[in-house]
């Protein structure tokens, strides 16, 4: 009797021990081929370098931008880095000098204007080039690519010399004309990228239930091409405002955009003005980013999903 229950408890832990060996084998098989074992500690080292490298790459390329600041709150007559004590008075020094004001005033209203302009021209291009047949359409489509590859001063240089031969004298329309060049190829391609995703479908759709065409326009076209078309706004605006070189050729002394005002300054004076000047640059193209992040979002402005 003994030696029977002896050898029934050793059969219990021999299945016990099959039980468990069954087991180990079914998490064994769960596991993927080629998954190493330590891939918690690993994943958390590798997203810890990942977030230092990027906070690395953001501090590099926010460095100027912080210099820029700091150096505008020196105390010291030149501009230093790292500044010599902290004062505003380079700040309240602009408001003694009103060309900054009436060159930054000159800036805004062209940009704004460029930014209206180019987005009604890029969204009747983009229309025309995505669904009408008509001559020249490829050739028109590659002049708006190309116009990217041509060098700032050589369009400068060219429209120094058409308005010349057409006897236009310097004004605040001469230089939106110039900008426009530079502004309209990019609403253009984004139309087209915001058209090349649109589904016609619903388009017939709408016409098909009785809608007039421009009702389908205001309806289902419009609301596909919004993100673009903002984005070529922001695009323009930046553009127009930020550029230095197209106006160095059509300003004159009496007019000057605030990046021409600044740069002629820097020929004869080094005082911290510019950089308050730069600092208020800075803080007004954050003020026009968070507007745009509140009324559309900067990761819809780009066609991302910001819910993934």
């Amino acid at each position: 009797m003994r030696a029977a229950t002896t050898g029934s408890g050793a059969a219990t832990t021999g299945s016990g021990a099959a039980t468990t060996g069954s087991g180990a084998a079914g998490k064994a098989a769960d596991t993927p081929v080629g998954t190493p074992a330590a891939t918690g500690l690993g994943g958390r080292a590798g997203r810890l370098l990942g977030a230092v490298f990027a906070a690395l790459v953001g501090l590099f390329l926010m460095a100027p931008v912080l210099v820029t600041i700091a150096s505008s709150l020196t105390t010291t007559s030149y501009v230093t880095f790292p500044p010599k004590g902290l004062t505003l008075h380079w700040y309240a020094e602009l408001l003694n000098r009103p060309e900054f004001l009436d060159s930054f005033l000159i800036s805004i209203g062209v940009a704004a204007g460029a930014a209206v302009v180019s987005t009604a021209l890029g969204l009747a291009a983009g229309l025309a080039i995505h669904r009408y047949p008509f001559p020249g359409k490829s050739v028109l489509d590659r002049l708006f690519s190309s116009a990217f590859a041509v060098p700032t001063i050589v369009l400068g240089i060219g429209l120094l010399q058409w308005y010349a031969q057409l006897g236009m004298a310097s004004s605040p329309l001469t230089l939106l004309l110039a900008h426009l060049v530079l502004t309209v190829p990019y609403t253009v391609r984004l139309v087209l990228a915001g058209l090349a995703g649109l589904d016609r479908s619903a388009e017939l759709a709408a016409a098909g239930l009785g809608a007039t065409a421009p009702r389908v326009f205001w309806h289902v076209t419009l609301p596909a091409v919004r993100g673009p078309m903002v984005a070529g706004a922001f695009f323009a605006l930046i553009t127009s405002f930020d550029d230095l070189t197209i106006a160095l050729f059509v300003v004159t002394t009496d007019m000057q955009t605030l990046p021409v005002r600044i740069f002629n300054y820097l020929q004869y004076n080094y005082d911290p003005t510019v950089t308050a000047v730069g600092t208020v640059m800075v803080f007004f193209a954050a003020v026009v980013v968070v507007v745009i992040e509140r009324v559309v979002g900067v990761a819809h402005l780009f066609g991302a999903d910001p819910e993934r």
